[in-house]
C-alpha cells in the first residue's frame, strides 16, 4: 500500500497563487482552473479547499464586506460564477463552501472534516468555485478589478503573483 502524500507549505502557496494568479489574469475558463486545481488535491483530504477558502475569507475581509454591507447570497452565484451550473446535491455543496468561507472570516471553525466526510474528495472543488465567487464579489463591492482585490490578497498572503522574469534582461 502506497502512502499518502503530506501536504507541504508549499503546496498550500501554490493552491493560493493558482487562484489568484488565475483570477487576477481575468481568465474565464473555470474548467481550466479546476483541472490545475485538481492537480494539487490530495486524495481523502480537503486540500487545497481550506486554503481557497481562507482566500475567500480574507477577500471578504480586504473588501470591506460586513454584516451592514452584505454581499446577497441569492444573487452570488448567477452574478459572480455565471459559468457553471449547479444542480441537486450540488446546490447544498456549493452553499456550504460559501457559508464556511464567510463563518471563517467571522471566526468560526467550519470543522470540515466533521460536515464533509461524506463528500470531501470534492470539497476542494466546491471551495475553489466559492472563493471565485467571493472573490469576484468583494472586489465588486468594493467597486474596484478582481485583478486589484488580488493582488492585495497576495501581499497579504506574502505571495508574488508576477512571473519570474524569463533570462535575459529583466529590465524593461
Amino acid at each position: 500500500m502506497m502512502a499518502r502524500r503530506r501536504v507541504t507549505d508549499e503546496d498550500r502557496i501554490e493552491a493560493r497563487r493558482l487562484l489568484l494568479t488565475w483570477l487576477a489574469g481575468d481568465n474565464d475558463d473555470i474548467h481550466e482552473l479546476t483541472f490545475a486545481a485538481f492537480e494539487l488535491h490530495v486524495e481523502y483530504n480537503t486540500f487545497p479547499g481550506e486554503e481557497f477558502m481562507g482566500l475567500a475569507a480574507d477577500a471578504l475581509d480586504v473588501a470591506g464586506v460586513d454584516r451592514t454591507d452584505p454581499i446577497a447570497y441569492e444573487s452570488l452565484l448567477v452574478d459572480h460564477l455565471p459559468e457553471v451550473d449547479f444542480k441537486g446535491k450540488q446546490y447544498r455543496k456549493i452553499r456550504f463552501a460559501v457559508m464556511s468561507s464567510a463563518g471563517l472570516r467571522g471566526g468560526l471553525d467550519p470543522d470540515l472534516l466533521g460536515e464533509v466526510a461524506y463528500w470531501n474528495d470534492d470539497y476542494w472543488r466546491y471551495a475553489l468555485l466559492a472563493a471565485v465567487a467571493l472573490i469576484r464579489a468583494g472586489a465588486a463591492k468594493a467597486g474596484y478589478p478582481v485583478g486589484q482585490l488580488c493582488h492585495q490578497l497576495a501581499i497579504l498572503n506574502g505571495l508574488d503573483l508576477d512571473p519570474p522574469a524569463s533570462g535575459g534582461d529583466a529590465a524593461g
